[in-house]
């Protein structure tokens, strides 16, 4: 028996995890940089998590 649940009309959507992941670690860096990881935690944090929101936005209007 197969479980065939793949859509193959929808288009892939796209991971952007990686956003705020990437943001997260760059801003702790950058922000040790500085003298205040804890503002570039932060900081990248809510980079990456816009970036994240911006994609999921376009790939949602794809649909």
């Amino acid at each position: 028996m197969v479980n065939d649940t793949s859509d193959s009309s929808r288009p892939p959507v796209r991971a952007g995890g990686v956003f705020m992941a990437l943001g997260t670690l760059g801003g702790t860096v950058i922000g040790g940089f500085l003298g205040q990881p804890s503002i570039g935690f932060l900081a990248g944090l809510a980079g990456g998590i816009a970036l994240h929101g911006a994609l999921w936005f376009m790939d949602r209007r794809k649909r």
